[in-house]
C-alpha cells in the first residue's frame, strides 16, 4: 500500500514579468522617489520635534537652486559623477565588472598634479594643460588596462583585481604627497599652475561643457559605432561573439582602455577644473556611487544623466536640510542611502510580480475533499 504526499501550494510566488509597459515602469520609479523624499521629511520631522516636515522640501530645493552658485555647483557635481558613470558603462555593458573607477580617477588626477608640480612655468599655460590632459588619460588607461590584460589572457577575477587597485592608487598618492610636503601634513596645497580658464568669470563651466561633449560622443559610440556593437555582443555571449568572428580579448582590452581614459579625464577635471590639488579622498567615493548610477540608468547615456541629476539633487538638497536644522553630517548619507534602496527595490517590482495563492481555489479544493469524504 502506497501513500501519496499531497503538495501544499505556497502562500505566494515570485513570477518574472513578460512585458511591463514603460509608463507603468516609470510610475513605479516615481513612486519610489516620492517615497524616499517623504521618508526623508518624516525623519527630519522626527529629529526636529515635528517642525521640519514642510521645511524639509523648502530647504531641499533651496539647497540646490537657491543661488546662482548652488546651481553651478549642482551642474558641476553632476558633470563629474556622470563622467565617471560614462566611463564605467562600456565595461559594464561588456559584463566586465570594473569596480576600480575610484583608483583610475585618482591616477588620472595624479598624472595632472605631477605635470603641475614639475613642469610649472617651463611651458605656456595652454601647453601645460594639453600635457596634463594627455598624462591624465594615459595614467587612467594604464590603471584600467592592467586588469583587462589579466582578464583577457588568464581569466582572472576583474572585480577583486580592480577593487584592490583602488587602494594601491591611494597609497601611491600618499607616497607622492609625503615627498612633496616635507612637513608630513599629508595635505598638498592648491597649485597655482595648470588651472582651467574661467568662462564668464565662473569656475566649472569648462568641466560641464567637456562632460556634455563626452556624453554626446558616448551616445553616438553606443548607438552607431562598430566597437559599441561588438562590446554589447561580448556582454551578451562570448561564444556568440567568437562565432561571428569578434576577437573577444581585443574587445576587452580596447573597452577598458576607453573606460580608463574617461576615468583619467574625470581626474583631470577634478584637479585642473575643481580643486587644483589631490589627496587620497579627492574622488570622495564617486567611483563607487557611479556604479549604482550607471546600473540604475541601464547603461544608457540618457538614463545615467537623469539618474545622476536626481542623485546630486537629493545629496545637495539634503545636505542643506542637515545644515539648516543642525542634525548631523550623517543625515545626508542616510537619506541618499534610503533613496538608493527604494529605487533599487522598485526595479524588482518592475521586473517581477508577486502572485498570492488563490483563496477561491483553496475553498474549491476543500469542498471537493468534503464531498469525496
Amino acid at each position: 500500500m502506497t501513500s501519496q504526499k499531497s503538495g501544499v501550494e505556497p502562500l505566494f510566488r515570485i513570477v518574472k514579468r513578460d512585458n511591463l509597459p514603460k509608463w507603468k515602469a516609470w510610475i513605479i520609479r516615481v513612486i519610489a522617489i516620492a517615497a524616499a523624499l517623504l521618508l526623508g521629511a518624516i525623519i527630519s520631522a522626527g529629529l526636529t520635534g515635528g517642525s521640519g516636515f514642510g521645511t524639509f522640501f523648502v530647504e531641499l530645493f533651496d539647497g540646490v537652486f537657491g543661488t546662482e552658485r548652488r546651481i553651478l555647483n549642482f551642474f558641476q557635481n553632476t558633470a563629474i559623477l556622470l563622467c565617471i558613470a560614462l566611463a564605467l558603462s562600456p565595461a559594464f555593458k561588456m559584463k566586465f565588472w570594473n569596480i576600480g573607477a575610484e583608483g583610475q580617477v585618482l591616477m588620472g588626477g595624479l598624472g595632472s598634479v605631477i605635470c603641475m608640480f614639475y613642469i610649472k612655468n617651463s611651458v605656456p599655460e595652454w601647453a601645460l594643460l594639453l600635457i596634463m590632459a594627455a598624462t591624465s588619460l594615459a595614467f587612467g588607461m594604464v590603471w584600467a588596462v592592467i586588469p583587462a590584460i589579466f582578464k583577457a589572457k588568464w581569466k582572472t577575477n576583474e572585480t577583486l583585481f580592480t577593487l584592490m587597485l583602488n587602494y594601491i592608487a591611494m597609497g601611491l598618492i600618499s607616497i607622492c604627497i609625503a615627498m612633496w610636503v616635507p612637513t608630513g601634513s599629508q595635505n598638498l596645497s592648491p597649485l597655482p599652475y595648470g588651472r582651467f580658464p574661467l568662462i564668464g568669470g565662473q569656475r566649472y563651466i569648462l568641466n560641464i561643457i567637456i562632460v556634455a561633449v563626452v556624453a554626446v560622443a558616448m551616445f553616438l559610440y553606443f548607438r552607431f559605432s562598430k566597437h559599441g556593437y561588438e562590446l554589447t555582443v561580448v556582454g551578451e555571449s562570448e561564444n556568440t561573439a567568437k562565432y561571428v568572428g569578434i576577437n573577444v580579448k581585443k574587445v576587452i582590452i580596447r573597452t577598458m582602455i576607453l573606460s580608463g581614459a574617461l576615468c583619467g579625464l574625470a581626474g583631470l577635471l577634478l584637479v585642473a577644473g575643481t580643486g587644483y590639488t589631490i589627496g587620497p579622498t579627492t574622488v570622495d567615493n564617486r567611483g563607487f556611487t557611479a556604479i549604482l548610477v550607471s546600473w540604475l540608468g541601464k547603461f544608457s547615456v540618457l538614463g545615467m544623466t537623469g539618474t545622476t541629476m536626481l542623485y546630486v539633487f537629493i545629496d545637495m538638497g539634503v545636505a542643506e536640510v542637515a545644515k539648516t536644522f543642525n542634525i548631523g553630517e550623517a543625515f545626508p548619507d542616510i537619506i541618499t542611502g534610503v533613496f538608493f534602496f527604494l529605487v533599487i527595490a522598485c526595479e524588482f517590482f518592475i521586473n517581477y510580480k508577486i502572485k498570492f495563492r488563490s483563496l477561491k481555489k483553496k475553498r474549491t479544493e476543500a469542498t471537493v475533499e468534503e464531498v469525496a469524504a
